[in-house]
């Protein structure tokens, strides 16, 4: 039997799931069309009926409590129940609509992702389609996102997972800066030449080569680094230094000559090399635009993607 106190806190909690997402009362308040103050009192009477304290507000910040978070948990999969028991209801007798949220690596969104997306939207024109580049961690609940791309051997086993095919890593420089330096015969020599690398993190510049069991690790420098793949290729191509790229991303450059693969034996290794994984929450009712979504991925990316083993 359904306690009349949830039915009461449903909009509570509602727009408490809005505040964490957007990570203020401001912003939260905006889009629901309410004031800060009113958001905030509507806050704290769901507070007092849970009897939790749910944010430690500071002038600055807005922190979600451990308790917070464990309610933040639990309202997030009712809420998406309920979503889907609407959706459900409308997905047998109306074309494929609404919003769709994919989040993919800045490299995977630009050389897949963006050819894709013409041809998506003009055959489900009731879709809205929002893509967000995201290298990092990705939370697809607590994010807002419906399907997240990622490039790794660890997918996440809480989430669905349709493999699309490999990517491996690939250094390569232009001829012309190959002729004016030392060819690399071993990862070792890196350590001569310019290289260009992301500089997002404080080990971006530190490169693994493996070659059988032997594994080498490589300090690089340059005087160019830039997390933004087709910069970094423009770099190379005119010659600034020796980069890394996926191979869905340099295959064009290698084909046409303007880059150059050096070490070729040697694989190289990092967080984002492995599996090319689209995955997605498991839902028993899965909205039409999520389902066509994948399966005009699975239908025009599989094939593009695949590589032999």
């Amino acid at each position: 039997m359904i306690n009349p106190k949830l039915l009461s806190l449903l909009p509570d909690l509602a727009a408490f799931i809005l505040v964490v997402n957007e990570g203020s009362f401001t912003a939260a308040a905006k889009q629901l069309g309410v004031t800060p103050s009113a958001l905030s009192k509507l806050i704290t009477r769901l507070e007092h009926a849970l009897s939790v304290k749910l944010f430690e507000r500071t002038t600055r910040k807005l922190i979600i409590t451990q308790a917070g978070q464990r309610v933040y948990e639990q309202s997030v999969v009712m809420v998406n129940a309920a979503q889907q028991a609407i959706e459900s209801s409308n997905s047998d007798h109306s074309e494929p609509a609404g919003s769709l949220t994919v989040a993919a690596p800045e490299a995977f969104l630009n050389s897949v992702l963006q050819p894709f997306v013409v041809p998506f939207l003009n055959q489900y024109p009731e879709i809205q389609l929002k893509l967000r580049a995201a290298d990092g961690d990705i939370d697809i609940f607590k994010q807002g996102i419906d399907v997240a791309f990622r490039l790794t051997d660890k997918p996440d086993e809480s989430l669905v997972l349709k493999e699309l095919g490999k990517t491996n890593l690939v250094l390569c420089a232009s001829p012309e800066y190959l002729e004016s330096n030392t060819i690399p015969s071993h990862p070792t020599d890196l350590i001569q030449h310019d290289c260009i690398y992301l500089a997002e993190t404080d080990r971006d510049h530190i490169w693994d080569f493996l070659k059988d069991d032997e594994f080498h690790t490589v300090a690089v420098k340059g005087r160019y680094a830039v997390n933004h793949s087709q910069m970094r290729l423009n770099g190379v191509k005119s010659g600034l230094g020796i980069g890394i790229f996926h191979d869905f991303v340099i295959q064009d450059a290698l084909e046409e000559g303007s880059v150059v693969q050096v070490l070729s034996d040697w694989n190289i290794k990092s967080n984002y090399h492995g599996a090319i994984a689209m995955q997605f929450a498991q839902t028993k009712y899965m909205p039409a635009r999520l389902r066509v979504f994948i399966d005009y991925a699975m239908e025009h990316l599989s094939d593009k993607l695949a590589t032999d083993e």
